[in-house]
């Protein structure tokens, strides 16, 4: 693996530190211990470790920042997702589920998922009960699913963690292990913990004469909802809703973000206007009951061929000490205290 062999092959030093100058020669010691402090912190992040949460194998991926939990026995799903030394900002949910239209019962356990979109009661809600591979890679951890009976997909997503950053990289990956071309969109959904505050962003493009943006409510959306704040720039939503509430947009800004607990979670991911995306054109969405708050984003709609793939990527970061989202005022301070856009 690159990470381990750079952990024993330094580069080469062509000038002999016996003829440097004692100064220089320090120079390059310290080169030499700052470059290994750096890889061994490297090779920490696919420490591939087993910890047992929620009654569930899991495989561990850390830096000195963040450690997130990979569910070796479901999945794929990441479960946790924390500071060192704080709490988990995903929601717990191992006794949550919900039956399908053929008797199957689906497990939500919380976390982060893979889903396909439009939603779909059976090819949306793939069982994902059964154990999962996971890998190193050179690029990260790659945590594969079985070809799924229901859809003929094989699912698959690959972490690539920052070594000294709070920010993740995923891939996630549609592949068509059927016969027949399939029509969907790759559909990513972060579920959190209640009594936080969720920030959307809102189109700022000048049009003119003409719209620059639109929502997608479902029907059981009240937008009277005291806990709905829609502003010019951003929508609020708090999450102490008691009735479930969804709302979609296509998202030229790129992000979405999740404050709890002085903490800030954004997840990025690409919006490219030439494509089609679903329901009414939603590129990231955002869902709330009583139990989970759910940050959702969706890639373009395509015809995946037998064979080929659908890949969407999202990258997380993590911000402390962020005082609560109130109204755009202090969202554009928190936006220009940590340089959002």
């Amino acid at each position: 693996m690159r990470y381990k062999q750079l952990t024993y092959v330094l580069p080469p030093i062509v000038v002999p530190l016996s003829i440097l100058v004692p100064q220089a020669r320090t120079l390059v010691m310290d080169w030499q211990l700052r470059l290994c402090e750096w890889l061994q912190r490297a090779v920490n992040i696919l420490d591939m470790k087993s910890l047992s949460f929620l009654n569930q194998d899991c495989a561990v991926l850390k830096n000195d920042i963040l450690q997130l939990l990979v569910s070796r026995s479901i999945g794929p799903r990441i479960l946790s997702l924390r500071f060192h030394k704080g709490r988990n900002l995903l929601a717990e949910l191992p006794d949550l589920l919900v039956k399908r239209p053929d008797g199957k019962p689906y497990h939500f356990y919380g976390g982060h998922r893979l889903w396909l979109s439009p939603e779909d009661p059976i090819r949306s809600y793939g069982l994902d009960d059964k154990a999962v591979e996971i890998s190193q890679t050179d690029e990260g951890l790659l945590v594969r699913k079985q070809v799924e009976p229901d859809t003929g997909f094989e699912k698959s997503i690959l972490l690539t963690l920052e070594p000294d950053k709070a920010r993740l990289t995923l891939t996630h990956r549609l592949t068509n292990c059927g016969p027949v071309p399939i029509e969907c969109a790759p559909w990513t959904i972060t579920q959190f913990r209640t009594g936080g505050v969720a920030l959307l962003p809102q189109a700022r493009t000048e049009t003119g004469l003409l719209p620059n943006r639109t929502l997608s409510l479902w029907p059981y959306a009240d937008i009277s909802s005291q806990y709905m704040s829609l502003k010019n720039e951003y929508i609020l939503l708090r999450a102490e809703i008691e009735t479930p509430f969804k709302i979609g947009f296509p998202n030229p800004r790129g992000w979405l973000a999740y404050w709890l607990e002085s903490v800030l979670f954004v997840k990025r991911a690409t919006f490219d206007k030439q494509r089609r995306y679903p329901d009414f054109g939603c590129s990231s969405e955002c869902y709330c009951n009583r139990q989970f708050l759910e940050l959702e984003t969706l890639g373009p709609i395509s015809w995946i061929e037998p064979g080929a793939s659908s890949t969407h990527v999202e990258t997380w970061e993590l911000y402390p000490d962020i005082p609560e989202p109130k109204d755009d005022e202090t969202v554009r301070s928190i936006a220009e205290k940590i340089g959002l856009e």
